[in-house]
């Protein structure tokens, strides 16, 4: 595919897809019965179609570089833009057109926005996308998805939407429109194909937004896994103030995390908090895959928020001091999270190690 250089000045803007936002719980589900996500889509507004899109198109398993939307004033016919790589509209690209219309595509709404497609290609604002997909919640009709099944014949009426020099091409000079025919003859039309709504939740399901947008129950959680029989290097800086703790209360015994792994009464426990971590580190994972970005680090932060006092009061030991805050985190109100309902206990236990982790909490005060 060969590289159009954009006009200086005239390139599109491209807005990096925003994050969605993490919320603390799942939407509310309206009253009485349950609204299906489709019927829900049905009642956006072109905006949040254009997100939802975005959001699909991350779980379609391509490996795109990025997703950016372009939808709005100027974006030469653009909705999403889904890169392959980091050159974006000057390399390997997918185009997804959103028409949040009443009704079902016709042939009518398709060609204005081939037409668009092809003249920006000719203009430079990018090359041919090697797809592109037209997105609308109430599909195509009949007659446009036989031709999108048929590129020749797509191909043909295009042709005689340019040459008759229909409503569509009246604002287009006789030199550019002649360069857009010269391209459109020589395209491949199979780029052009429709998606399902259909199909397009059934992608959206397997992405980190589908239980926050519909507020639908959160996948399964895989079991967590026992953690390696020696700290691994990320386990370092909790591990030694646990050693500390231990050290604390049998010095002549607990020098080192080899010591106090052998011994009788507190290589259990540093075992348990050791779970307990990668029950946390778990979640964590799962989160990144099942919720929005920054779900998992809302609950981090108010496990920190609810247990930080207690550990600041003053204690006997840093042994009491750890009892207390982990005591103090399985009786916090978080209820409001959602990643609460595929939580237990061990994992507020390990949040607060990571936190040790992080150097926000220690359990061996200088001054004891």
């Amino acid at each position: 595919m060969s590289v159009v250089q954009s006009s200086a000045g005239n390139a599109p803007q491209l807005d990096d897809l925003p994050a969605p936002a993490a919320p603390i719980s799942p939407a509310p589900s309206l009253l009485g019965p349950p609204v299906p996500p489709a019927q829900r889509i049905y009642f956006y507004s072109p905006d949040e179609w254009e997100v939802f899109i975005s959001e699909w198109a991350v779980g379609l398993g391509v490996g795109y570089h990025q997703v950016k939307r372009l939808g709005g004033p100027g974006d030469r016919g653009v909705d999403v833009a889904a890169f392959r790589t980091e050159r974006g509209l000057e390399d390997s690209w997918d185009c997804f057109q959103a028409k949040h219309y009443a009704a079902s595509l016709v042939l009518s709404d398709a060609l204005p926005e081939m037409l668009k497609l092809f003249r920006g290609v000719v203009d430079g604002y990018y090359v041919l996308p090697d797809q592109y997909v037209f997105a609308a919640p109430r599909g195509c009709g009949g007659s446009l998805n036989r031709l999108l099944s048929r590129p020749t014949e797509l191909q043909t009426k295009l042709l005689e939407t340019i040459d008759s020099r229909s409503s569509a091409t009246k604002e287009i000079d006789d030199g550019t429109l002649q360069s857009i025919r010269d391209l459109a003859t020589a395209s491949d039309f199979s780029m052009f194909r429709s998606t399902e709504l259909r199909e397009m939740l059934d992608v959206h399901r397997g992405t980190p937004y589908h239980a926050a947008r519909f507020g639908t129950t959160l996948p399964a959680r895989p079991p967590a896994g026992d953690p390696p029989k020696k700290p691994a290097p990320v386990e370092v800086t909790y591990v030694r103030k646990l050693v500390d703790v231990y050290n604390e209360q049998d010095p002549g015994t607990c020098v080192d995390t080899e010591s106090v792994t052998t011994h009788a009464k507190y290589g259990v426990h540093l075992q348990r908090q050791r779970e307990a971590f990668y029950a946390a580190e778990a979640l964590r994972l799962y989160a990144r895959d099942s919720v929005p970005d920054g779900t998992f680090e809302l609950l981090q932060g108010d496990v920190y928020a609810g247990v930080v006092d207690t550990a600041e009061a003053d204690h006997a030991s840093g042994l009491d001091r750890l009892r207390a805050v982990l005591t103090q985190s399985g009786q916090l109100d978080l209820g409001a999270h959602s990643l609460i309902s595929v939580s237990r206990i061990e994992d507020r236990q390990g949040i607060c190690h990571q936190l040790a982790n992080g150097d926000r909490l220690t359990w061996v005060a200088s001054d004891e």
